[in-house]
């Protein structure tokens, strides 16, 4: 690829299979909106402009796509002309322009490049990749000359003859235009036929009688699928994750069980980690080396640092920093918190808003009570600090290093460096008073 290369998004069905008041392109695989793996696959391959087309009210879909420029297509009437809603902007465009389909997020950045390329190298007018089902029912065939093996037409399903319909190398829709000619030959696609509208795909034939070239790509099915329903969303899900776990896999780190460990497109695993069986990465999960990810736990939108030992059954809620050697066990939940290294909070506890500082070990059942129903609260637990079991903390709190909370104790003011704080309520006793209890509850109830 040598030439300047500018992509056109195709983005303006609502998608009515999927019965959603989102748009189809918005629905999510791997954490990610479709529309925005295709412009992100797109982007590796230094793309000079980015135009994304929509429909009439999408300002979901408009700000998921920012900063990339859109451009509406008020009346749907067909593939291309919703390539000319972005007229405007084709016009100059030298070198290549790939159109892609925002619904159809598995296509590759080497499989476009490969597409670019083969327009290039014969200087086609028209590059389209094709593939080849086991069943080609409902697909556009790829028609070739028998002699130069070049691109000739592309033919609807409803419209093939016997001999066309056996063919079968199919139209997956991504095609790449030389951009000096591309308008030309768009302008040129009439609506003639049964639905009346302006097909894309017509645009091999009108080059092909400008006497212009076009050529065909093949490519794996699995890239070519097109998401119009919550099934087919599902299926390319499981591709999805089916690729995310091979490349963690091949940069170093150990699955247990892959096929129970989902992931997000941007999950970030350094060399050695190790994960267990029954493990989400939410979206914005960066993991350093030698760390293990126990269990069923669940992790979004944190950092965990070298060596850290989390779960199983830990939830790390996004702005959770976990430091070197730090140590997030069984049912804790943390957010928006720091934990510093070589810190431990070993089991049923939640950290929310806090800081628990090198070395400190928060005991079981400690909460941080950080909301008091209209804001919210910081707590500062110092280096070496140990926090004794059942205890709360009610931010906004300091604790100072190397201070000891005596367990079972309410916190609600700063505790010294080094000190023993108990903060528990006194101790009443009341003989017979549950005997009592019982005889009154029994007379009232009659049981």
């Amino acid at each position: 690829m040598s030439r300047e290369l500018s992509v056109v998004v195709l983005a303006a069905g609502m998608g009515t299979r999927m019965k959603s008041a989102l748009p189809k392109v918005m629905h999510k695989v791997a954490g990610k909106p479709m529309v925005n793996h295709v412009i992100d696959t797109a982007g590796k391959l230094n793309t000079a402009k980015t135009m994304v087309v929509v429909g009439p009210d999408m300002p979901q879909l408009i700000a998921s796509v920012s900063p990339y420029s859109t451009f509406e297509q008020t009346d749907r009437l067909g593939t291309a002309h919703a390539v000319l809603a972005a007229k405007d902007a084709l016009i100059g465009l030298t070198g290549n322009v790939l159109v892609l389909y925002a619904d159809s997020p598995l296509f590759t950045a080497e499989t476009l490049k490969r597409l670019v390329n083969a327009r290039e190298a014969g200087d086609h007018a028209v590059a389209v990749l094709g593939f080849c089902p086991d069943d080609p029912t409902g697909y556009g065939r790829l028609i070739t000359d028998p002699n130069h093996g070049g691109l000739i037409a592309i033919v609807e399903d409803k419209e093939c003859s016997d001999a066309q319909r056996a063919i079968n190398f199919c139209n997956s829709g991504v095609m790449c235009f030389r951009a000096e000619t591309m308008i030309e030959t768009l302008s040129a696609i009439d609506n003639q036929n049964a639905k009346g509208e302006y097909y894309l795909t017509d645009a091999v034939e009108v080059a092909c009688a400008a006497g212009q070239s076009c050529v065909a790509v093949e490519v794996d099915e699995d890239e070519t699928l097109g998401v119009n329903s919550r099934s087919q969303l599902a299926v390319a899900e499981a591709i999805m994750q089916e690729r995310l776990r091979e490349a963690a896999m091949e940069n170093g780190a150990t699955l247990i069980d892959p096929m129970s460990v989902f992931f997000s497109s941007d999950t970030k695993l350094g060399r050695d980690v190790i994960v267990e069986p029954h493990v989400v990465f939410g979206p914005g999960v960066t993991v350093g080396d030698d760390v293990m990810i126990k269990a069923f736990s669940h992790l979004e939108s944190c950092v965990v640092a070298n060596n850290a030992d989390i779960g199983p059954y830990a939830r790390l809620r996004p702005g959770a920093e976990i430091g070197v050697g730090a140590r997030v066990g069984n049912f804790v939940e943390i957010k928006k918190s720091v934990v510093e290294d070589g810190a431990k909070v070993n089991h049923l506890s939640y950290i929310g808003d806090a800081r628990v500082g090198a070395k400190a070990n928060i005991g079981a059942g400690t909460i941080t009570c950080n909301y008091d129903g209209y804001r919210k609260y910081h707590t500062d637990i110092g280096a070496g600090a140990f926090v004794g079991s059942n205890s709360a903390l009610v931010a906004p709190v300091k604790i100072g290093d190397g201070a000891i909370i005596g367990a079972g104790s309410t916190i609600t003011g700063t505790v010294e460096a080094d000190a023993l704080v108990i903060e528990r309520a006194p101790r009443i006793d009341k003989a017979g008073w549950a005997r009592l209890f019982r005889e009154k509850m029994k007379a009232l109830l009659g049981k």
